[in-house]
């Protein structure tokens, strides 16, 4: 079995850590957390979700970043794959063409970030 590479290893665990913050701050504190990329919440509701769906993600790096196996961790890598690359181009929409605030690049640029590591890694296996 191939085992998986530092690199992916290590970006397990900064997805993990980035992951808790904002997972975190979305699911407890979503108008403050929104608040402070000049976004004004009526509903929270969809931003706890969102936080929740972060955690998960986030849980899923811990256990990969537990795996020694690339076979144990290739799904887990698509799966972020797709996210990443939804969310940054959902974010990047929303900026262009929907009148979000700037502060929403933030997001953007972290989620193309994870986006493009995944895929390096993914390619490099």
């Amino acid at each position: 079995m191939t085992k998986i590479s530092s690199g992916l290893r290590t970006l397990f665990l900064v997805h993990l850590v980035i992951g808790l913050v904002f997972g975190l701050a979305y699911l407890f504190i979503p108008g403050i957390t929104m608040g402070w990329m000049g976004v004004s919440l009526k509903d929270e509701f969809p931003y706890r979700l969102v936080g929740a769906a972060i955690l998960a993600f986030s849980a899923s790096s811990w256990y990969s970043y537990q795996a020694a196996e690339w076979e144990r961790v290739k799904i887990v890598v698509l799966a972020e794959i797709a996210w990443t690359v939804l969310a940054a181009l959902v974010g990047l929409y929303g900026l262009i063409f929907a009148g979000q605030p700037t502060p929403l690049w933030i997001s953007v640029i972290i989620m193309a970030g994870f986006a493009a590591a995944f895929i390096y890694f993914y390619n490099k296996k």
